[in-house]
């Protein structure tokens, strides 16, 4: 017989201050609209609260973006190495110093 599990969520006037890097959880990450305790709040990457799906959404699209133009730059970074040294990889090995 498989256990029941409840779940329950407390919300509290006096809530810890939140760390400088964290998003404030009272209003939306992307319209800074105030998000009233008795309407839904849309969640994204675990602690990011958006007051709507299309706020959610379009944050989610500049994150894309923004991955998409950070993955083509490495990608042309490292096509540029590969062409510098005038083959598709190096076939010399270098020693590499480690920091102690």
């Amino acid at each position: 017989m498989a256990a029941s599990v409840s779940c329950s969520f407390f919300f509290f006037d006096a809530e810890p201050v939140a760390e400088p890097a964290m998003p404030a959880q009272d209003a939306c990450a992307l319209c800074s609209k105030q998000l009233a305790r008795d309407t839904d709040v849309f969640m994204y990457r675990g602690d990011t609260p958006f007051c709507s799906q299309d706020c959610r959404h379009h944050q989610m699209r500049l994150d894309a973006r923004q991955a998409a133009k950070s993955a083509a730059r490495r990608q042309r970074q490292f096509s540029s190495s590969a062409t510098a040294s005038g083959r598709g990889h190096r076939e010399e090995s270098r020693e590499v110093p480690v920091a102690s």
